[in-house]
């Protein structure tokens, strides 16, 4: 008599039993990535962005982090004062990162996000690199990214930053200027250059006309091109530059956003902050840049 239940799994043996081990280290190494990237503890006004296993002295108490902290814990310092564990987010980045001027602000990089679909998998070409804001969050969709960064001491600190972000795998930050590089990228002799081009090139730099003159060469078909310029001159000359090298729905936006005040007498657009950051240029390659329409050819017979 057989007294398996023949609704039961069957044991898994063999090729299965591997494949089974392999998924769970899989899944052990995701739970531990997870636990050793940064989070943030949170009490009322106070954010403090910490890795797991790091101590840090407060007025409140000595913070330590545990090994295997997890968003929605809560951490009490020596004095059993409690902050509560909050997962790190792209915003978070824009008021945490280490600044070496004014970075891009969340709402810009959302249109550039926007505007060009970066997502997992894109290979990234950014120049201008700054603080790193917009290189992180690029990162943080899932996209490889190299960024150009002219200022050495800069370019250190945005590497930090990539570091304590958690995404330094995903970023290459190279100290140098992106047009100089831009045969090696282009011919595919660099080691980073994607051999079949970049998915999206972001510049936030004053050269940014010269790699736009360029970028159909260096991007895949279909790929897109978004250039920040603090002045409008800037952008009318980014955006002939684009349309010169023969890349298509060729678009400028300001950036300009106003904050609401809701108060006892009305509501009204806020006057403190600045509305206006920038200006976004934003182009695309063409599908098939060497398709020839024949329909719009005549013969001589015509």
């Amino acid at each position: 008599m057989n007294d398996t239940d023949p609704t039961a799994d069957p044991p898994t043996t063999g090729a299965d039993a591997t494949e089974a081990d392999g998924a769970g280290d899989a899944d052990a190494a995701d739970a531990t990535e997870a636990a050793r990237s940064p989070v943030l503890l949170v009490r009322e006004n106070r954010e403090y962005l910490l890795q797991p296993g790091e101590r840090m002295e407060t007025d409140l108490g000595i913070l330590r982090v545990p090994e295997d902290v997890q968003p929605g814990d809560t951490v009490e310092t020596h004095l059993e004062t409690a902050f509560v564990v909050r997962r790190l987010r792209g915003p978070d980045l824009f008021h945490h990162f280490e600044r070496t001027g004014a970075p891009m602000v969340p709402r810009d990089i959302g249109l550039v996000l926007g505007e060009t679909g970066a997502s997992t998998g894109d290979r990234v070409l950014d120049a201008g690199t700054g603080t790193g804001v917009l290189a992180a969050y690029l990162a943080r969709t899932g996209a490889e990214v190299l960024t150009y960064e002219q200022d050495p001491e800069f370019a250190d600190v945005a590497r930090e930053n990539m570091a304590m972000a958690g995404i330094a795998d995903a970023v290459e930050v190279r100290t140098g200027d992106v047009t100089d590089d831009l045969d090696a990228l282009v011919d595919g002799s660099d080691d980073v250059a994607p051999a079949r081009g970049f998915d999206v090139i972001t510049l936030d730099t004053a050269d940014a006309p010269t790699v736009a003159a360029r970028a159909d060469e260096l991007l895949v078909p279909g790929g897109y091109l978004a250039m920040y310029v603090p002045f409008v001159e800037g952008s009318r000359e980014a955006a002939l530059a684009a349309e010169e090298a023969g890349l298509v729905d060729v678009t400028t936006h300001e950036t300009i956003q106003r904050e609401f005040s809701y108060g006892e007498r009305g509501s009204r657009p806020d006057t403190a902050p600045v509305g206006h950051t920038g200006f976004l240029t934003v182009a695309r390659a063409p599908d098939a840049p060497n398709l020839v329409d024949d329909s719009t050819e005549t013969t001589d017979g015509d």
